[in-house]
């Protein structure tokens, strides 16, 4: 794929009020938005209008931050993306579902009934489940350990695959005059048997619009690497600097290779949070006033969440503790990043706090419209990034912020589509609809 021929593929992060754990309290916003399908609604309009490739919505079957302090992502995933779908007509739509807490049968037949209502909009975000939190919700004392929630969760997606790809094509055909509704040739059950599951197959819906809902996989470590690079279409990733991101791209298109898939095969979208003002000034005192009311106490917590620390190792106005080993079992991506972050900058607890703008955990970016899509337009070329999943600093205002001052600059530059070329979101992608595995001369094709 020639430089020329890409264009960067931006999706928002639906994260309630927006990125900053103060962004609820602001004038214009709604301390209620972490439950009001209004509100996504409005958010997904913003971004359908400004031609966005998806909206993202994340999601933890527990709750595991300080809800005395923030909202969190509490609505079912696509509960709110089927609703949002009726109220849309182009943009994305992605959810997060884990592969610790659920079947693929379901998972499988959730997300194509999704894609087929939304006319093939829908993307799965695979995802596994580390907190202890969410493990005591179903009935384990603690988390599944790491390398075997990530074998658990291979196995889970290619059984989504499976179901996904288990009606052909052409398998539907409603032909009132030979009274032929389905032609069960060609509608196959999977016959999954492996160390986790057991699934028979076939799914009860037809193969959706897109052929498969689009893939996303959320993580950096090894084992997500490799779970990506075997089964994903898009990645979620973490990095602070243009060299991390050429980092892990090189990395990962070299995986990707060694499954027999092409190096472009997968979309790498790196985290951006922004805070974006007229001037420079302006752009700071908006930050000034989201951190000034961010409690002290909550970012304490959620770092030493991240890091896997009692609260009390963590000096505000000292570095971080050294050392500090890799959690077992827990967010290896977000606790690699952050201890990066601070290590690089020689900060103090007090400052890598501000640096992630009480808990964000992905790079933030501070500046002008100018300085935004500069910066964007810096990783895109230098193949750190194919695009941005956004978490603007508030919702919708920094949303749409985003919309009405980066949008037009991307586009005047050539970087950014000024209106859809296809209805899926797999168009929006670029990315190829793949065939039944079923289908006749797959190479795959089984009993």
């Amino acid at each position: 794929m020639t430089l020329r021929a890409r264009q960067l593929h931006l999706n928002v992060n639906l994260l309630h009020s927006g990125v900053y754990p103060s962004a609820w309290r602001l004038p214009g916003s709604r301390p209620d938005a972490f439950v009001s399908i209004d509100h996504f609604v409005h958010v997904a309009r913003v971004a359908e209008k400004a031609k966005f490739d998806a909206i993202f919505f994340a999601d933890t079957p527990a709750i595991n931050d300080r809800v005395d302090y923030r909202p969190i992502n509490a609505l079912e995933p696509t509960i709110v993306l089927a609703s949002v779908a009726a109220a849309t007509s182009h943009v994305g739509l992605i959810a997060t579902a884990s592969t610790s807490y659920n079947e693929p049968f379901n998972i499988a037949r959730r997300f194509a009934s999704l894609d087929i209502v939304s006319g093939g909009r829908a993307g799965w975000n695979v995802v596994t489940t580390a907190d202890a939190a969410a493990g005591r919700n179903f009935g384990r004392e603690g988390p599944v350990e790491h390398g075997s929630r990530y074998a658990r969760a291979r196995e889970f997606t290619e059984v989504v695959h499976a179901l996904w790809d288990s009606w052909e094509d052409d398998a539907f055909l409603g032909d009132k005059a030979s009274g032929r509704f389905v032609d069960p040739a060609k509608v196959h059950p999977i016959r999954h048997r492996g160390p986790h599951y057991s699934v028979e197959g076939p799914l009860t819906l037809p193969r959706s619009p897109q052929g498969r809902p689009v893939t996303v996989q959320a993580g950096g470590s090894d084992d997500g690497r490799e779970l990506a690079a075997a089964t994903a279409d898009a990645v979620f990733s973490l990095a602070q600097t243009i060299e991390d991101g050429v980092a892990y791209a090189r990395d990962l298109r070299a995986r990707t290779i060694r499954y027999g898939r092409a190096p472009d095969a997968i979309m790498i979208l790196p985290g951006l949070a922004t805070v974006i003002g007229s001037t420079e000034a302006e752009a700071q005192r908006r930050q000034e006033e989201l951190w000034e009311q961010v409690p002290v106490e909550y970012s304490l917590a959620r770092l030493a969440g991240t890091l896997q620390v009692p609260v009390e190792r963590l000096v505000l106005d000292e570095p971080l503790p050294d050392p500090l080993p890799l959690p077992e079992n827990a967010n290896h991506t977000m606790f690699r990043g952050t201890v990066a972050l601070a290590r690089r900058g020689n900060l103090t607890v007090r400052e890598l706090l501000r640096a992630l703008g009480g808990g964000v955990g992905h790079r933030i970016h501070v500046g002008t419209p100018e300085q935004i899509a500069d910066d964007m337009e810096a990783w895109f070329r230098a193949g750190a990034a194919d695009g941005f999943n956004l978490m603007p600093d508030v919702l919708p205002d920094g949303l749409e912020i985003f919309a009405d001052a980066v949008v037009p600059i991307l586009q005047r530059r050539g970087l950014f589509r000024t209106d859809y070329a296809g209805d899926t979101l797999r168009d929006h992608l670029a990315l190829p609809r793949p065939a039944s595995r079923f289908a006749p001369g797959s190479a795959s094709r089984s009993a």
